[in-house]
């Protein structure tokens, strides 16, 4: 299966087991937009907030593009500054965009509690706990 792992750049340092045992299993991963640029964000910031949100809108069309030729996208979504679980709005509608192309969704953790519990819960997510073993 052919999976793009989504996540918080605050994540970043978690992928390459994750990857390596989705590999080990089989599966072809693609890794976040800005995975080898993670400070590209900042400095698209740092040039100005018209930079910053042509920044995004280029980010946003680009996962549009490529989780239309995934199978799946593996959420990664670990606690962050307290909050338990976290997936931000960027991957929250990184999430919205494989369940409106009818794509596989599974996030490592369970869904947060927050504000959009419910929309989440309506993509019905398959929770795999940590257990890569569930990804296929």
């Amino acid at each position: 299966m052919k999976i793009l792992i989504i996540c918080s750049k605050a994540f970043y340092k978690d992928i390459a087991p994750i990857k390596e045992k989705l590999e080990e299993n089989g599966h072809v991963v693609e890794l976040p937009n800005s995975y080898y640029e993670p400070d590209a964000e900042k400095k698209s910031w740092n040039l100005g907030k018209k930079s910053h949100s042509e920044f995004k809108a280029r980010m946003f069309k680009m996962s549009e593009e490529r989780i239309a030729t995934m199978d799946a996208v593996l959420t990664l979504n670990f606690d962050k500054n307290g909050k338990k679980n976290y997936i931000g709005g960027a991957t929250f509608i990184e999430i919205y965009e494989a369940f409106m192309k009818g794509k596989k969704i599974y996030l490592y953790n369970d869904i947060p509690e927050g504000m959009l519990y419910d929309e989440i819960s309506g993509f019905s997510p398959i929770v795999i706990k940590g257990d890569i073993n569930l990804v296929k």
